[in-house]
């Protein structure tokens, strides 16, 4: 019996929520179920008809419709999970009794053999009167209610011959399944599975890397394919070794994805397997290469998912991306084409998976790796912007010498990740403590996003931002409004976790403006006020404080017992990746090259400003948070609980001295007692690395720090804070 994750438990309870309210109306309703590649969708949707058919009393019956022969997959999927309780039949066409589909029978159908446009074996009428029609009329006649399941819905739900086959079941419910879901009429309910929880779980890995470090490849006389070929296998190598060295037997894949174009498709595999075979020695001869083509089929395919499969390159083509399950394929290589290249969750799907389904202590093991002469990617879906890596900064070796920090990293446990229903009382405490009210205009400037103005494209083949003059500013609609609001809370729950934390945090905002502007929940003038450029850093500012409260009233209070890792020697790490939302900023004293950054605060525009133009400074580094390559102190709450405090810079002075330096601005200077307490023990404890630092803060154009043992904060007098001299 397979055990299910917790976010995939979460996920069914909920879903199957959302399905029975769907079943209650008097209405034919859309359930959506959106959930990332590689997070269990088939498990999940199997589980919740499994608990579906055993809490109703109503009688169902079940469509299945898959694309390719994805069909089989999932038919073969959910017989292995049904064998123990046989609660569920699973059927084809072919195998139904009586032209009909039975009680807690699931049919199972391709949806391509019932979507062409020529003939339709299984929807034309016939003398036996054995079509599809007549299925679905005979097992409606029975009395029972058809629940209809689009799998991979992308592909497929929302063309007009799809639409027409969901006339003719005339589900009572339809669930659409996919990571990117498309239909949109008569959706009722909505269940999302988010990326952060999969990755929590260590079902996928952490990270893609796109062409990681070729600003520093000699390229000399090779051509592009061969370029990226070469340092594709040069990965695989690193990893093979990696793999050794945690005791592993996985042998890391290499899937080279020929143009979908059938016009080179032939000459493309042609002059790769030439490349393969005379630069690097990989050939199906020798068992290292394996060719998956619906003209060509080599005949080492039939192991191929094994862990320790001898094969080292697959050449395929876009066809097998779906359904196929290789957890140790771990890079992809993808040529240009003459087409424009659109990258989508789809694609990286193929290198999602981890093989163990858990993280090892060498972090390359936990990436994804693209190789690619595409000039550069497009990507399509929301899911992937926020789970590709595609810029790295490396740290400046010619700049720095070996620092051996101690450092500490603790394990969360996951229950402590989220907030509960006690954040909206603590909320509206917070903004009344806080004046929120006053400081609120309840008619800020619009809402608009800037649209591209007089634009053309040049050259065809090349992506990115195209030539235009100018721009224009329309108002968001309802529609983009939510997104845009949406997108606030998502933003905004961080460090907890946004899939189980958002509708808590909207309750939050919602019973503000209700309490105090008299406004009705979900009304749309809520989210214009909390998105007006006046009135996001009040909101933004009271949600700060009162997740630090939270923490101390509710997570805090909860017992815990979490693993500590201590690294003797912590170095800044060689590289920092970085996904899309990231910006380059030019930092000359940044160690890292190019410095990249996500929204940094003020308090951190200021301070990086000031290392800058500091004379006393050889480099800096600004420090992550919340995984083991960041640099960690170990602190002790009020009630004696252990935390992990991520100091914001690390600093080297020329003349031999670290800095250990935390910004903070307003109301979050005054809870950083237990942390910066915290630090000056850490400074203290390691006199022999000629560390200083502490607390700092921008006032009145200067920049304060508090570096004593017991601290303390009161904004109107700083007599205890020091002039930072740096």
């Amino acid at each position: 019996m397979i055990e299910l994750k917790d976010y995939q438990k979460r996920a069914v309870e909920s879903l199957k929520s959302k399905v029975q309210n769907a079943l209650r109306s008097p209405d034919r309703e859309v359930v959506i179920f959106q959930s990332p590649t590689g997070s269990g969708k088939t498990i999940m949707v199997s589980e919740m008809l499994k608990q579906l058919v055993k809490d109703n009393k109503k009688k169902y019956s079940f469509v299945w419709v898959s694309v390719r022969m994805l069909h089989e997959q999932s038919k073969e999927k959910l017989e292995k999970y049904y064998e123990d309780d046989r609660l569920i039949q699973c059927s084809y066409f072919e195998d139904l009794e009586d032209k009909q589909i039975g009680e807690n029978e699931i049919l199972f159908i391709n949806w391509h053999s019932i979507n062409k446009k020529d003939i339709n074996i299984y929807v034309r009428e016939n003398e036996q009167d054995n079509n599809l029609n007549a299925i679905i009329q005979n097992t409606k006649e029975e009395g029972r209610e058809i629940v209809l399941i689009i799998d991979e819905s992308h592909h497929t739900a929302s063309s007009d011959k799809s639409k027409e086959l969901i006339e003719t079941i005339g589900p009572k419910v339809t669930i659409e399944v996919s990571a990117t879901p498309h239909l949109k009429d008569n959706v009722s309910e909505i269940e999302k599975v988010h990326l952060a929880d999969v990755k929590a779980e260590e079902m996928i890995k952490s990270e893609i890397s796109v062409n990681p470090e070729f600003l520093d490849i000699k390229i000399g006389d090779k051509s592009s394919d061969v370029l990226v070929i070469e340092q594709a296998l040069k990965k695989r190598e690193e990893l093979e070794k990696l793999y050794k060295k945690e005791n592993s037997n996985i042998n890391p894949l290499i899937l080279i994805q020929l143009p979908d174009s059938r016009a080179n498709l032939i000459s493309k595999k042609d002059e790769v397997i030439k490349i393969l075979k005379d630069k690097f020695k990989i050939t199906e001869e020798n068992g290292k290469l394996a060719v998956w083509l619906s003209e060509e089929k080599t005949d080492n395919l039939a192991n191929i998912e094994k862990p320790d499969n001898e094969v080292e390159v697959l050449v395929f083509k876009q066809a097998i991306a779906l359904g196929w399950d290789c957890p140790r394929a771990s890079i992809l290589v993808i040529f240009r084409e003459s087409k424009s290249f659109t990258f989508t969750i789809q694609t990286i799907g193929r290198i999602m998976r981890m093989p163990e389904l858990r993280y090892y202590n060498e972090e390359n093991l936990n990436k994804g790796f693209v190789f690619t002469n595409l000039p550069n990617i497009e990507i399509t879906e929301d899911y992937a912007k926020d789970y590709v890596t595609i810029y790295e900064a490396k740290r400046d070796n010619s700049r720095y010498k070996n620092i051996a920090l101690p450092s500490i990293y603790l394990k969360r446990q996951r229950e402590r990740t989220r907030l509960s229903g006690e954040f909206a009382k603590i909320f509206m405490k917070v903004a009344e403590e806080t004046n929120l009210k006053k400081k609120i205009v309840l008619e800020p400037s619009k809402v608009v996003s800037p649209i591209i103005a007089d634009g053309k494209i040049v050259n065809i083949d090349k992506m990115g931002e195209i030539e235009h003059k100018g721009q224009i500013e329309v108002k968001l609609n309802e529609g983009e409004l939510q997104q845009r609001f949406d997108r606030f809370i998502y933003d905004n729950c961080s460090p907890y976790a946004p899939g189980d934390s958002s509708d808590r945090m909207k309750t939050a905002i919602y019973q503000f403006f209700n309490v105090k502007f008299k406004l009705p929940k979900f009304d749309p003038r809520v989210q214009r006020i909390v998105l007006g450029k006046e009135n996001v850093q009040a909101l933004v500012d009271v949600i700060n404080v009162s997740k630090d409260k939270y923490k101390k009233q509710v997570i805090e209070q909860l017992s815990e017992v979490r693993e500590r890792t201590e690294e003797p020697k912590w170095e800044v790490p060689l590289i920092d990746s970085y996904k899309s939302n990231a910006k380059q900023e030019a930092h000359l004293k940044s160690i890292m090259k190019p410095f990249y950054t996500k929204k940094p605060s003020q308090p951190e525009k200021l301070f990086m400003e000031l290392l800058d133009n500091s004379e006393k400074i050889e480099w800096w580094y600004k420090n992550g948070e919340g995984e083991k390559k960041y640099f960690a102190v170990l602190y002790k709450d009020e009630n004696n609980k252990e935390w992990a405090f991520y100091v914001d810079f690390i600093v080297k002075f020329k003349d031999g001295q670290m800095g250990l330096f935390d910004t903070k601005g307003g109301m979050t200077a005054k809870d950083a007692g237990p942390r910066a307490e915290g630090l000056q023990k850490y400074i203290k404890k390691n006199k022999d690395k000629k560390l200083w630092g502490g607390i700092v803060i921008e006032s009145n154009g200067s920049w304060r720090i508090n570096d004593r043992e017991k601290y303390e904060y009161n904004p109107n007098d700083l007599s205890s804070w020091k002039v930072l001299e740096i």
